[in-house]
């Protein structure tokens, strides 16, 4: 009987045996970023399709001393803290002036 016992323990811990363990997980990859594009360089890189080349001479003098009239589809003239579109024209000249002194501090396309 004790030969039944034991061989039924056997039997019973050769069941439970463990399965041998899976291999660990590879690390999640980390997203690459794209390759780089490269940008040209000369003069095709500096295309001014706006006139900002022309414009910096009003960099620093008064807002009343730009042409008039100003062509509305070209050129936006605003101040530094005024509302304005968000839409980005190549051709459209920005001239932005302070709001106290009148005095233009930037021009730039867009």
């Amino acid at each position: 009987m004790k030969r039944f016992l034991l061989a039924g323990a056997v039997l019973v811990l050769a069941s439970c045996s463990s399965a041998p363990e899976p291999a660990p997980m590879p690390p999640p990859s980390t997203p690459t970023a794209p390759p780089a594009i490269a940008l040209p360089t000369g003069p095709t890189a500096e295309k001014d399709q706006c006139g900002v080349k022309e414009a910096q001479a009003f960099v620093g003098k008064n807002r009343t001393s730009l042409p008039a009239p100003v062509d509305p589809s070209r050129w936006r003239v605003a101040c530094t803290t005024c509302p304005v579109t968000m839409d980005y024209r190549a051709d459209r000249l920005n001239i932005l002036f302070n709001p106290d002194t009148g005095v233009v501090q930037q021009v730039k396309c867009g």
